[in-house]
């Protein structure tokens, strides 16, 4: 990375884990040609990345998309308690 885009690291994180733990992280550091500090923040980086992906994306299967479009089209008209939560509201908030 050219060194007007590396980041700064002056921050730590610590972490206590087994000597097994250890061993696999340096097992994989060094099949990769990385130090292991290298794996370790690249790996939590990337998992990091793909937790907050997957949160951000809604994944339906095809009855769940059908049924999410057919609401969208079709909406069902509101019960008895929506509306007088909506009329609640509206009074509360001075919203029209």
């Amino acid at each position: 990375m050219p060194t007007a885009r590396r980041k700064s690291r002056d921050e730590r994180l610590e972490a206590r884990i087994s000597r097994d733990q250890k061993a696999l992280f340096q097992r994989a550091a060094d099949l990769q040609g990385r130090t292991l500090t290298d794996f370790v923040v690249a790996s939590a980086h990337d998992a990091a990345v793909r937790a907050i992906q997957d949160t951000a994306l809604i994944r339906l299967n095809a009855e769940q998309s059908r049924r999410f479009a057919d609401a969208l089209l079709r909406p069902r008209k509101p019960n008895a308690k929506l509306v007088g939560a909506a009329r609640r509201y509206r009074e509360w908030s001075g919203a029209k």
